[in-house]
Order: C-alpha cells, then sequence, then structure tokens
C-alpha cells in the first residue's frame, strides 16, 4: 500500500483547509471587531487588518497554494493511487481494460471527497462561525507566505488590475457601510437575543432622527401655546394658570415677535407674593433655530441652552414652531401601533405611547396627519418618495392631492388607498389607508 503517496495526499488536503480557512475568515471578519484586538497588540489581528486592506495581495497567495495543491493531489492520486487500486482490481480477477479507468476513477473520486469535506467545507464552516478568531490566527501564516511568494503575488495581482481597469472597475474600492446593513445587523442582535426590542426600537429612533429636519420633529406654531407679555398682568395670570406647560413663548403682540421664553412658575410665584413684575424682565433667552436645520444640530442647540426649548424660524425670522427635548425624545422613541379588540400595542420603530396609528380589524390603518412620513414607511412597508416639502402623513397628502382637501377626498398611492376621513380646520387630522379592493380581491385569490 502506497503510504507515503496517501500521507501526502492528507497533508496537501489539511493544507488546502488552512487555506480555505484563512481565506474566507480573514474576508469575513469585521474590522470593528478585529480592531480592539488589535489595539492590545495581538499580531494576528494586525496582520488580518492588513490583508484585508490589500484584499488582491491576499487573494493571490490563496489562490496560488489552491491551485498548486489542486495539481499536486490530482497528481498523486491519478498517477500513484489510482496505479495501485488498478493492480488490486486486476489481482481480483478484473481485466486491464476494466481494472486501470476504474483504479483512477475510484482514487479520484475519492481524494475528490476528502478534499471537500476536509479541505473545503469543514473549514469554511469553522470560519464562518467564528471569523475574527481564526483571521487571528492564520493571519500571520498568510503574511509569511506572501513574502516568499511575492514576485508571484506581485505578477497576479497585477495582471488582475490590469484586467479590471480594461472592465472599467476601479481598483481599491471600498464598501461602504449603509443604514439598511446596520439596520439588519441590529434585527439579527434582537433575533439572537444580545439586546431586546426596547434597545433595537431606541436604535432605529436615533437613525432616523439623523436623516430629519428640525421641522419634522418639532410642536407647529399651531399647536403652540403662547403669552402676550404686553398684556394685562390678570390676562397674563389667567393665562399661566390654564395652561399645562411650565413654560411658554413669550411674545409681544404676536407670535411673529417673539423675544424668549417665560417660565410660568416664576412668574406665578411673584403673582403669589403680591407682586406684579413687569414679565420683560423674567423672558429668558433660548436659541433660535433655523428650520433648515437638522434634528442632531438643533440637539446640539438645545444641550448647550439654559432653557430645554429653541424657537424654530423661517427665512422671514418668523416663528414656525418649537422644539424641546421632549420633541427629541419623542423622534427616538417614534409612536406605537395600537391594534383593537385588546391586542397588543406593537410599533415598528417607536414606543407605544400617544400612538399616530391605530390598526384596525379589516387590515386598514388609521393614521394620524402628523405622524412622520418616515415611520408612515415603517407601517404601511413602501418606499415613500421625501424631497423636503413635506415630512408628515398630511404633508405627503397633500403632496398627492395639490389643493387643500375636504372631508372624504380619497387618492390611490404606492399600491394603498388613503382617505381623508377628518379635518381639524383646514388640517389634515385623520387618514383612513386600507389596500384598493382590487389588491384585495388578488390577495384572497391567491390565499
Amino acid at each position: 500500500m502506497p503510504i507515503l503517496e496517501i500521507a501526502i495526499v492528507l497533508f496537501l488536503v489539511l493544507l488546502n483547509a488552512v487555506l480555505a480557512a484563512a481565506e474566507l475568515s480573514i474576508v469575513s471578519a469585521r474590522p470593528a471587531r478585529l480592531q480592539p484586538r488589535a489595539d492590545a497588540g495581538n499580531k494576528g489581528a494586525q496582520a488580518a487588518l492588513l490583508l484585508g486592506q490589500e484584499p488582491g495581495r491576499f487573494l493571490s497567495v490563496v489562490q496560488i497554494g489552491i491551485t498548486l495543491i489542486g495539481i499536486l493531489a490530482g497528481a498523486f492520486s491519478g498517477a500513484s493511487l489510482g496505479a495501485y487500486l488498478a493492480e488490486v482490481l486486476t489481482g481480483a480477477g478484473l481485466p486491464n481494460s476494466v481494472a486501470d479507468p476504474l483504479g483512477y476513477t475510484v482514487a479520484v473520486g475519492a481524494i475528490t471527497y476528502v478534499s471537500l469535506i476536509i479541505g473545503e467545507l469543514i473549514p469554511k464552516r469553522l470560519a464562518l462561525q467564528n471569523p475574527e478568531r481564526l483571521a487571528c490566527v492564520l493571519a500571520p501564516l498568510m503574511m509569511t507566505l506572501a513574502r516568499i511568494a511575492k514576485p508571484a503575488v506581485w505578477m497576479l495581482d497585477a495582471s488582475t488590475r490590469a484586467v479590471l481597469k480594461l472592465l472599467g472597475e476601479k481598483d481599491n474600492q471600498k464598501d461602504k457601510v449603509t443604514d439598511e446593513e446596520i439596520r439588519a445587523i441590529i434585527t439579527e442582535a434582537e433575533t439572537a437575543g444580545v439586546i431586546d426590542a426596547a434597545e433595537r426600537r431606541m436604535i432605529s429612533g436615533v437613525m432616523r432622527l439623523a436623516d430629519r429636519p428640525v421641522t419634522a420633529i418639532m410642536t407647529p406654531r399651531l399647536d403652540v401655546e403662547w403669552v402676550d407679555i404686553t398684556a394685562e398682568p390678570d390676562v397674563i395670570r389667567r393665562k399661566l394658570l390654564e395652561t399645562p406647560h411650565s413654560r411658554l413663548p413669550a411674545c409681544e403682540g404676536s407670535p411673529e415677535e417673539t423675544v424668549g421664553v417665560l417660565q410660568a412658575k416664576v412668574l406665578l410665584d411673584a403673582y403669589l407674593r403680591g407682586e406684579t413684575p413687569d414679565p420683560r424682565t423674567l423672558v429668558q433667552t433660548v436659541p433660535f433655530v433655523v428650520e433648515t436645520v437638522g434634528a442632531l444640530e438643533a440637539m446640539r442647540m438645545l444641550r448647550g441652552a439654559v432653557v430645554p426649548m429653541g424657537i424654530v424660524v423661517d427665512e422671514y425670522g418668523d416663528m414656525v414652531g418649537v422644539v424641546t427635548g421632549y420633541d427629541l425624545l419623542a423622534a427616538i422613541t417614534g409612536s406605537g401601533v395600537d391594534h383593537q379588540e385588546g391586542e397588543a400595542t406593537v410599533s415598528p420603530d417607536g414606543a407605544a405611547d400617544a400612538p399616530h396609528v391605530i390598526q384596525r380589524q379589516d387590515g386598514s390603518f388609521l393614521i394620524s396627519g402628523e405622524m412622520p412620513v418616515d415611520e408612515l414607511h415603517d407601517v404601511l412597508g413602501v418606499e415613500i418618495p421625501v424631497d423636503g416639502r413635506f415630512h408628515t402623513a398630511a404633508g405627503f397628502a397633500l403632496a398627492q392631492l395639490k389643493e387643500l382637501p375636504q372631508e372624504g377626498a380619497v387618492f390611490t398611492a404606492l399600491g394603498w388607498r388613503f382617505e381623508i376621513v377628518d379635518m381639524d380646520g383646514r388640517r389634515i387630522d385623520k387618514l383612513l389607508v386600507s389596500r384598493p379592493p382590487v389588491l384585495h380581491r388578488l390577495k384572497a385569490v391567491g390565499a
């Protein structure tokens, strides 16, 4: 029995396994997980990061090794083991015309099977299960092989770049992490139990916040309570007693003349002491936030303010709304989807308090006009084109209708039927969103 040949073939298969595991582990390893190990002095992690930055050099080494192993394994299995099996079969009584091809076929088949199981599938499965760990172990070996085979590696890498250039592909392009990939990782972490649903909703809310302008999270001027500091003391006192808010925008006659914020408690305490101070002396300055800035920039401005409230103004300096820390928190936690018939309240990317949407028994949704369009996207599962003209479901409806609607107005968009079911003056308060009847029938037929 050709023990030496069998040992050589098994050695080649194991070497192939090392190369296969190194290839997949280094490619699959996440730099974010390798970097802390590299910063801690792990030489393997440092080597893995270097190889990941030069994929052409690394992959050339792997391909050279796997190709040579395949050639050598084929030569030994065919020439040595095949001939040995042919002799065994001839001794068993088979004619040479049958024993020779059968011996070669069995030898090649056996080596192929062992190579696939031990040399490819098992090491790649291990590399996928723990890529960073294997990458740290095998990267130094790959660096050594790269230095040994440097001339051949350079030639192959240069040839590859030349062909890619002819094909119009740019070299050294790095994949950028997208929002979709981050959300997929977050969802995977929730499924694996690494984070809970509330943490996932908060992280998703922070990601949404970065894409929102301040006008998408502010309290619009129509809903803002303000106090006229030029009014009589009795009028101001009554206003402060009736409002549920602890602070109000201070205006001189109208919201166009907003000068700051008035703390209700401070002025009411003075009234209780029998004093009648000039409200102007108690007005606190707050940041004036231009309506074109993003929500994150507004958060930075509020963080440095004495009073956590900002007056949002347009290009003419008129107040269009106010933004507070609570508005930012609400934008992160989002709004819930309230299911009827006592089912649990759920949310695609937000908390369950004060839901902007109620799912009805027939599958339709009763949606608040104030619902942000990104949350509407999560509920309906459609991509809503946003060009900066609108940020809410009501704004989306106005953009589609191109006129101020009446109750009962209907339009179809993105595979959904939208009906205006409630108007609050000139403002769209509630919309009923459902599938068009044709889609309902098609769904029923498919079921």
